[in-house]
């Protein structure tokens, strides 16, 4: 959940590194540091707080070296403190680390080398790392950089755990070393630099090619030059590929912050997903699946398996798939799904969704349905991630960089892709008629334009947001698909905001939830799904009786004066109605926060990629 970033080349390390540092402020952290080779000599910087921080510290304005390392703490092993702080080196002052993942073992390792007579300045489980390479590198006999490399690459063989590790030493200071075992990293390339990241956003000003790492395979990096060994340290062959996101694609743009931006953009990220997939004329293109109605007859259920947000898109997409092609499908949480003996097996279709495609959760289950002879489909945002690199099938979402902490654009992004994806299978299992796929090809066609139109809801919601914004517990209610809208309006509210909200069925109130309301309660209620709204208005009038006051998000004729608020949004068709329904649901949690004077982008607690388990 931390960010790792480093920079060798001619320039400079110290800007380029806290340029970098700036730019994954994003991901969620307590504390930042640099560490630069300066005349053959280790320096290290770090404080908690902010990035800004590291300006202040005294020395930051003298460092010249051109290779160093940075990194942003997201504490798991000790307390946010300087001194557990990254990046952390061996006693002997010789080798520099920053690491992104968990150490599992590290308790015995750090006994082992207390054994040894090494000593230890923090409660870090990566402060074992740089100590274990001088471990392993006074035991060979070979001093050259690939005595340097196997002294790494043994370090790593002794981890239990994940990680991705940039190693520098003063021995070598033309050379770093990064490696990679479950958690995110990847290599961005000039002519004479190279440049590393936790994530493609935090170096894309500086070039838009880069090499991808699988696990355990380690990159020897000159400023001019990059060389890939496999576990056994033999040589291997490495492509770069080319990203088409701008550095701009990165920035507010003018926006005050990166989630409002990111909430405007989903028109742009609709049209960037549907691409050249969806034609009325034609099937539906899928080329990466290239599924057969042989294969697809074979399958008897269909996982659905993410977490948070991701997990929300994939209810919605439940609702589509198994509508459209007859299919049962189950939705699990992925943190779940590994430790309850799930039933798969070579008639089961695994999908696994991750905007980022490095979620740990996610990837562990993914491997699970593997192992149990699954096909496995990743649904992805970032090219090359580790989700689509273990997946037998990748196929992804066009959102574009998503900044802000609580995901917007993604999440609608994903729902239009599993709708896509439900008529691919429809359409080659053919238990859809004709008209109904084009009606719901022409209503994902005309959703960037309904998207624009929701948009003129922003200065009511706005409005609302200042009546509610002080309020501790906000309650939203749904039936059907409209349940699985509630939930993702709540977990944006709790994201951002901090306030207290729960998402029910409608239907289930009466069993036991409205015990809860009381007068004065906030009661947000989705009203998209035209056959069960009769149902909801009558649930959400045993709130009203009780003193809620009521905002209700439809694209149906309401009565004005049953509920406080109606925001109305464009009709569109049930499977599609979590894309608009969630539009003036996200500005509510925006606006929220914002009356709060909260940090919209980066809440506490939370990270953009979740890494670890």
């Amino acid at each position: 959940m931390c960010g790792i970033v480093g920079y060798i080349g001619p320039e400079g390390a110290a800007p380029i590194l806290m340029d970098e540092l700036s730019r994954l402020e994003y991901r969620g952290y307590d504390s930042a540091g640099i560490s630069t080779i300066e005349k053959n000599k280790i320096s290290i910087m770090k404080d908690v707080g902010r990035v800004k921080n590291l300006y202040n510290l005294d020395g930051i304005d003298d460092l010249t070296g051109t290779i160093g390392i940075a990194h942003t703490r997201w504490a798991t092993h000790g307390k946010p403190s300087k001194e557990n702080s990254h990046p952390h080196q061996d006693n002997s002052k010789t080798f520099s680390v920053v690491h992104n993942g968990i150490i599992e073992n590290f308790h015995e390792l750090r006994n082992m080398l207390e054994e040894n007579g090494y000593n230890f300045l923090s409660q870090t489980d990566t402060e074992v790392i740089p100590n274990l390479i001088h471990y392993h590198y006074s035991k060979l006999q070979d001093n050259s950089v690939h005595g340097f490399l196997q002294a790494v690459r043994n370090c790593c063989l002794d981890l239990k755990g994940s990680f991705a590790i940039e190693v520098i030493s003063s021995l070598f200071p033309e050379n770093m070393i990064v490696v990679r075992k479950d958690s995110p990293l990847v290599i961005g390339t000039c002519e004479d630099e190279k440049y590393i990241s936790s994530d493609i956003p935090a170096i894309l000003s500086y070039t838009r090619d880069f090499y991808f790492l699988n696990d355990l395979e380690f990159a020897l990096l000159q400023n001019n030059k990059a060389t890939f060994f496999d576990t056994n340290l033999h040589e291997i062959n490495k492509q770069t590929n080319n990203i088409e996101w701008t550095a701009t694609a990165s920035e507010k743009n003018g926006y005050e912050d990166f989630m409002l931006k990111e909430i405007y953009e989903q028109p742009t990220a609709i049209r960037e997903t549907i691409g050249s997939k969806i034609s009325i004329d034609s099937k539906c293109n899928f080329e990466e699946l290239n599924f057969t109605k042989e294969y697809l007859s074979t399958i008897d259920k269909i996982y659905i398996i993410a977490c948070g947000t991701a997990m929300h898109a994939g209810l919605a997409g439940k609702n589509v798939i198994e509508k459209l092609c007859r299919i049962p499908v189950e939705v699990d949480i992925a943190s779940e799904f590994r430790y309850r003996s799930p039933i798969v097996n070579e008639k089961t279709l695994s999908i696994f969704i991750s905007q980022s495609g490095e979620t740990a959760d996610t990837i562990a289950a993914l491997k699970l349905a593997k192992h149990c002879g699954s096909k496995t489909i990743a649904i992805s945002n970032v090219i090359g991630s580790s989700i689509t690199r273990e997946a037998n099938y990748s196929i992804y979402t066009h959102a574009g960089p998503e900044i802000a902490v609580a995901s917007t654009k993604a999440y609608t992004s994903q729902v239009i892709l599993l709708n896509m994806l439900a008529v691919y299978f429809s359409e080659i299992l053919e238990t859809s008629d004709k008209d109904t796929i084009i009606s719901i090809k022409k209503e994902m066609l005309d959703l960037p334009k309904k998207i624009e139109e929701t948009f003129s809801c922003k200065d009511s919601i706005k409005e609302f947001a200042k009546k509610i914004y002080q309020e501790k517990d906000v309650f939203f209610l749904g039936r059907g698909i409209d349940e699985t809208i509630a939930k993702e309006a709540s977990l944006k509210l709790k994201e951002i905001s901090y306030i207290h909200s729960e998402s029910y069925a409608a239907g289930e109130l009466k069993h036991g939830s409205i015990a809860l309301i009381e007068n004065g309660v906030t009661v947000v209620t989705v009203l998209m799904d035209k056959s069960l709204m009769e149902k909801t208005i009558s649930n959400v009038q045993e709130v009203i009786s009780r003193g809620a006051k009521t905002l209700v998000i439809t694209c149906h004729p309401c009565d004005s004066n049953m509920f406080d608020e109606i925001i109305t949004v464009p009709y569109t068709i049930q499977y599609l109605s979590p894309i608009l329904a969630i539009i003036p649901l996200q500005l509510l949690a925006y606006y929220i926060s914002k009356e709060k004077g909260l940090d919209v982008d980066k809440p506490r607690n939370l990270a953009k990629s979740v890494t670890v388990e």
